[in-house]
């Protein structure tokens, strides 16, 4: 039975603690806070963010740090992107020198323009075949509730990827392997931007054809940026692609889309943040995918749209008509 340990008690570590709990590893989750601990351990079951899931009784929670990393095989890191940095430097002397590092974070650095697995190399050391990452179109909630869902582990070590498809292999939870990490990287960071366009479309109004242009043309922003940096573009079509990317622009249950909507329906950013109450990643990294752009000579019009929208106050409207008013071009650039 393979130990995990995963870092961030919020729903999507949660559930895919359960996740590696049912495909039979032993799961430890680390928390900041003692009541949500002991709350997992004594009820089984994460109040906060997942309320009414009964969690398999192979998931524990602590708030030590270094009780979780203790021989576990897996080293998961659930938190919120811009906090990995901060986070990881106080825990990186505790964790198994053999541990293999899993992302499950969809997010760009701010200042850095680092992807979460630059990020998690620089500060433990970690070659290349012990940082893996996991991304698709994975609702929480949907996966707390065991409905079935497919994903991709990435790795730059094949072997790794199997090692870890087999340890979060469920009948509900379907994981497939790739070598392409920055492709998947890329995939789910920008569809969080992505996201935030089609939820502020749908909070103004504007019906399926400006969103079905948005999801697609988002895509091929994405795919311009990823090739750039040496992604396969095979991946953007598949699950950490185009399968992220439907997922999030079309479901309620998208911390993204929700934001993207109540900035549509008029709230200031202070208001829907507010209202939305859990991380939306694409708030704050549809910045550092500009920066990560701009650094590689890449145009992506939603992205700027759509930090113009959330960090300058352009109003939605407005955004709407620069974006609509850019010079035409064929469809393949």
């Amino acid at each position: 039975m393979s130990r995990v340990a995963v870092y961030g008690t919020g729903s999507w570590g949660t559930a895919f603690g359960m996740v590696l709990a049912d495909a039979g590893c032993e799961v430890t989750l680390w928390g900041r806070r003692p009541d949500l601990a002991e709350a997992v351990n004594t009820t089984r079951t994460n109040p906060d963010y997942l309320p009414g899931v009964e969690l398999p009784t192979a998931v524990t929670a602590t708030t030590d740090p270094a009780e979780a990393a203790r021989d576990a095989e897996f080293t998961v890191l659930a938190v919120p992107s811009q906090t990995l940095r901060e986070n990881l430097g106080r825990w990186a002397p505790l964790l198994h020198p053999e541990t293999v590092l899993v992302s499950l974070m969809k997010g760009v650095e701010l200042g850095t323009a680092k992807r979460m697995s630059e990020v998690i190399a620089e500060i433990t050391g970690a070659g290349e075949d012990r940082v893996a990452v996991l991304s698709g179109p994975n609702l929480a909630k949907e996966i707390a509730a065991r409905q079935p869902a497919a994903s991709v582990v990435a790795c730059r070590d094949e072997s790794v990827a199997r090692r870890l498809q087999a340890a979060c292999h469920t009948p509900y939870f379907r994981p497939y392997t790739n070598t392409d990490v920055v492709g998947c990287e890329l995939g789910g960071a920008v569809k969080n931007v992505i996201g935030l366009a089609v939820g502020i479309a749908d909070g103004m109004g504007l019906g399926d054809n400006a969103k079905g242009s948005l999801i697609t043309r988002g895509l091929a922003e994405t795919t311009r940026l990823g090739l750039v940096m040496g992604a396969d573009a095979h991946t953007f079509a598949g699950l950490a692609g185009m399968g992220d990317l439907v997922a999030t622009c079309s479901s309620p249950l998208s911390r993204n889309h929700t934001f993207g909507t109540n900035l549509g329906r008029g709230m200031t950013l202070e208001e829907a943040v507010a209202a939305t109450r859990q991380t939306a990643e694409g708030v704050k990294s549809c910045q550092s995918v500009l920066d990560l752009a701009g650094r590689h000579g890449v145009d992506m019009p939603i992205t700027e749209t759509v930090v113009s929208i959330v960090h300058k106050g352009t109003p939605p409207l407005v955004a709407l008509k620069e974006l609509m008013s850019r010079s035409a071009k064929a469809e393949g650039v």
